[in-house]
């Protein structure tokens, strides 16, 4: 059930009983375990772990605390390390400013060197950042754009940097702090931020979760801290188990990914995965990238759509959930015919539909569709994202005319469906109240804020 993403199982106080904390480790529903480097000598030494246990995997680097002798020479180091068919990260690697154990400048070179090493071995970088929030920030920003990814561990940075960084595509994780009594900012920020962008971890032998706290931490405590972003989260364990274990999978390649889900249940509304083809190629869309949203994979080929009988098949009775949502990562409409079969399914059988969709349907099928929604979509949610052509173009990679086309769908959409809302992404401020204003004064329809975090 449970991936422990940073784990210091080298530590001496493993040594004498490391078969006993990987049983218990077992026995609480730990897959697997990673275990992050601190120096050249650890980083050896997680090797020695992941060759020994199944469960084991390792990152190999050098520690901001271990940088005062740094050289490049590391770094070749480093890089023989990593080949080992285990090794999954550059990690732990970072700035540390509240202890003054290596010089600043020494810090910020071996983080840029190692940095620049993840990249060249296409490896995912764990960062460290304590006391360093600046410095840290500025330089992963400097790489937003070359495809660095990674997780950044223990995070006890403020919500807008958390938020930059998952912007930016990386993780975030916590540690057992997140149930201590005075971690109130901490949960706090854990409640605003998605599981979708979430990793599990213990930090172990450090930050043991309450009521253990005071003692050495490890891998088996990890389930403490998933019952805390549970209920932070009000979702079932399993629930945070599920998705962040696909999350470790796609940033580290550890386990497995299940199969296409066709249909996927968010809260009680049970969501069809229609298409992965859009006209659209919006800057915050997943659907060229792993198509991966709250654990559920959804990438399909164009061949691998099914019929209108499939999602009816798994729908089942409709009246178990709340509405039936057309959505994916894709454009509905673009199988408008295959949306039209299985809403008329649910509408016969007492269920409640909704279409997301980006309101360019009645250009893509070459006629207005909108009369076809009477009976048949009950709620059209319109993704605006904009207040004007430009930035509207900008946002969904689209020609600016289709920002009428949109504008017009919604308006015609209003004949027809029961209710249709318009929704922007939490990105401006600006350009939020500026979309509401022409949401609710010029349309007359309902405007949602979509949160991305």
């Amino acid at each position: 059930m449970f991936i422990d993403t940073h784990s210091h199982l080298f530590y001496p106080n493993f040594a004498e009983d490391i078969d006993e904390v990987i049983e218990r480790a077992k026995s609480s529903g730990v897959d697997y375990i990673i275990v992050p480097a601190t120096d050249i000598e650890t980083a050896k030494q997680t090797l020695v772990l992941a060759d020994k246990y199944e469960m084991v995997y390792a990152e190999v680097g050098v520690h901001p605390h271990e940088t005062k002798e740094w050289t490049n020479d590391n770094l070749k180091i480093i890089e023989d390390l990593a080949q080992h068919g285990k090794v999954v990260a550059i990690g732990e690697i970072g700035l540390d400013y509240y202890y003054d154990f290596s010089p600043k400048e020494k810090q910020v070179e071996a983080f840029r060197a190692q940095i620049e090493l993840a990249l060249k071995m296409d490896l995912p970088i764990v960062v460290h950042n304590r006391e360093s929030d600046e410095d840290v920030m500025r330089i992963v920003k400097e790489y937003c754009n070359s495809g660095l990814r990674g997780q950044f561990h223990c995070f006890n940075g403020s919500l807008p940097d958390a938020r930059d960084l998952i912007r930016m595509k990386y993780f975030v994780s916590f540690t057992g702090n997140i149930t201590f009594k005075k971690a109130d900012s901490l949960r706090d920020i854990v409640s605003n931020i998605r599981l979708h962008h979430l990793l599990l971890e213990t930090d172990s032998p450090f930050m043991t979760p309450v009521p253990y706290r005071g003692k050495r931490n490890e891998p088996s405590y990890v389930k403490l801290v998933v019952e805390k972003i549970a209920e932070l989260h009000k979702m079932p364990v399993e629930e945070v188990a599920r998705i962040t274990s696909i999350n470790a999978f796609r940033l580290f390649g550890i386990g497995s990914l299940q199969k296409t889900n066709y249909t996927y249940l968010l809260g009680n509304n049970l969501y069809i995965n229609i298409t992965n083809r859009c006209n659209a190629d919006c800057v915050f869309c997943n659907r060229k990238g792993d198509a991966i949203l709250e654990g559920y994979n959804l990438k399909m080929s164009k061949d691998e759509e099914p019929p209108a009988e499939k999602y009816i098949e798994e729908i089942g009775d409709p009246k178990k959930y709340g509405e039936i949502v057309f959505c994916g990562y894709g454009e509905p409409t673009i199988r408008w015919d295959v949306v039209k079969a299985v809403a008329k399914y649910v509408k016969q059988n007492g269920g409640k539909t909704r279409l997301d969709t980006d309101g360019h349907g009645s250009f893509i099928n070459k006629r207005d569709i909108t009369p076809e929604l009477k009976g048949t979509i009950d709620v059209v949610s319109v993704s605006m994202n904009a207040a004007d052509a430009s930035k509207y173009a900008e946002i969904m990679r689209v020609e600016k005319r289709m920002f009428n086309e949109m504008i017009s769908f919604a308006k015609s959409a209003k004949q027809y469906a029961e209710k249709v809302v318009m929704t922007v992404v939490s990105f401006d401020e600006i350009e939020i109240e500026k979309a509401k204003e022409i949401v609710e004064n010029k349309i007359g329809a309902e405007f949602r804020v979509r949160e991305y975090f």
